[in-house]
Formats: C-alpha cells, sequence, structure tokens
C-alpha cells in the first residue's frame, strides 16, 4: 500500500511538475520565440560572416599565387613591377605585393621607391607579413644611413615582441648598426644576447664569428 502511495505522489509531483513546465511555456511563447529567433538570427549572421571569410581566403589564395608568379618573373622582364604592384592592398596576402615590390626595388638601389612601397602596408594587422616590411623598412634606413630611424623600427619590433618572427634577425641589424656607429660594446652586448637566448641558428652563429672578432681587436 505505502509503495503504490509513493508510486502515486511520484507520478502526481512529476505530472505537476510537466503541467507548470507547459503553462510557463504557454504564459512566455512571445518571449521563448523571438529568443528563438534571435539566436537563428545570430546563427545565421555567424554562417554569413564564416561564408565570406572563406571567399576572401580563396581569393586571396589567388592573388598570393599571382604575385609570387610576377615577383619570380621580375628578373627577366622588370616591366612586370607594374602589375605587381597593382595587386597590392590590405587583404591578408596581397599585402605581399608590397614587399616583393620593395625587396626588388631594394635590390636595385631605388630605395626611396621601396620605402614608399612599404608604407602602405597598414598597421592593422601585425603578423608575419607586417613584421617582414618593418624588417625591410629598418635595412632601407641603415643603407640610407639613418642609423636612428633603423633603430627605432627594431626597438619597436622588440618591444612588441611579436611570436612568429625571428627576433635575432632583429638584435643582429641592430647590432651591425652599432658597429658602424663604432659603439663596438654595445654590439658585443648584443651580439652575446643571441649567443645566449637563440643558440643554434644562423643568426647564432654569425654572432659568434663577430664577437670572436670584436674581442681580438681589445
Amino acid at each position: 500500500m505505502k509503495k503504490k502511495m509513493k508510486k502515486q505522489l511520484k507520478a502526481d509531483e512529476f505530472a505537476a511538475i510537466i503541467s507548470k513546465v507547459t503553462q510557463f511555456i504557454k504564459d512566455r511563447m512571445k518571449e521563448i520565440m523571438m529568443g528563438a529567433a534571435v539566436v537563428l538570427f545570430l546563427f545565421l549572421i555567424f554562417l554569413g560572416i564564416r561564408y565570406i571569410q572563406a571567399r576572401n581566403i580563396e581569393k586571396e589564395s589567388l592573388i598570393l599565387g599571382q604575385i609570387n608568379k610576377l615577383y619570380a618573373e621580375l628578373q627577366e622582364n622588370p616591366d612586370k613591377l607594374t602589375d605587381l604592384e597593382k595587386l597590392g592592398g590590405k587583404g591578408r596576402f596581397s599585402r605581399m605585393a608590397y614587399i616583393h615590390s620593395a625587396t626588388y626595388l631594394f635590390e636595385k638601389g631605388e630605395l626611396d621607391r621601396a620605402l614608399a612601397a612599404l608604407n602602405k602596408i597598414p598597421a592593422g594587422r601585425k603578423d608575419l607579413i607586417y613584421y617582414q616590411g618593418q624588417k625591410l623598412k629598418g635595412e632601407i634606413f641603415t643603407q640610407q644611413k639613418k642609423y636612428d630611424e633603423a633603430l627605432a623600427i627594431y626597438q619597436k619590433i622588440e618591444d612588441e615582441n611579436p611570436k612568429h618572427y625571428i627576433l635575432e634577425a632583429v638584435l643582429f641589424s641592430r647590432a651591425m648598426i652599432m658597429l658602424e656607429k663604432g659603439d663596438n660594446e654595445q654590439a658585443l652586448v648584443l651580439l652575446k644576447k643571441i649567443q645566449e637566448d637563440f643558440p643554434q641558428t644562423y643568426y647564432s652563429y654569425e654572432a659568434s664569428r663577430e664577437v670572436t672578432e670584436l674581442e681580438a681587436k681589445k
């Protein structure tokens, strides 16, 4: 008898809960429908954004292929530079057109034109391409003997400490400027830092060679 009563009480309790939930849904049906519509709307926006992003990446990848092809053809056909410059933009990969154009012009000794190309790279997306452009700017300023401008760029890169960039290259460039300025002690500090912080890298090897030469001069 007691078992029957307990079972009946549980059934009544479950029925009461279902009834309350059903009544709650009825009372709040308008709000629930509005909430569901908002969630669906946001989900559709999310899908739309992802679709656009995917299409943009696909488009940018095609542009990157064109950029690399034109850059490879530049040595034999300098007229391709105009076509390469036209592909430059603010996109993820289209910025490489500015890097390649500037690199080609830098190698040809047209430093002002190279710098002008690099200045078109927006600072909004600070990734590997952005820092490649900044490093090349530093090299141009160094070539122009504008050492303070180059050092300011390298210092900024160090301060920002990007994850996907070879900081030992920046330190080595700073050390070379210090040697140009005759500040051998500061150059030695930077070179030893490369040896300690970035062992078994190309720049560590170069730093070791420079350290040996500097210490032999003491």
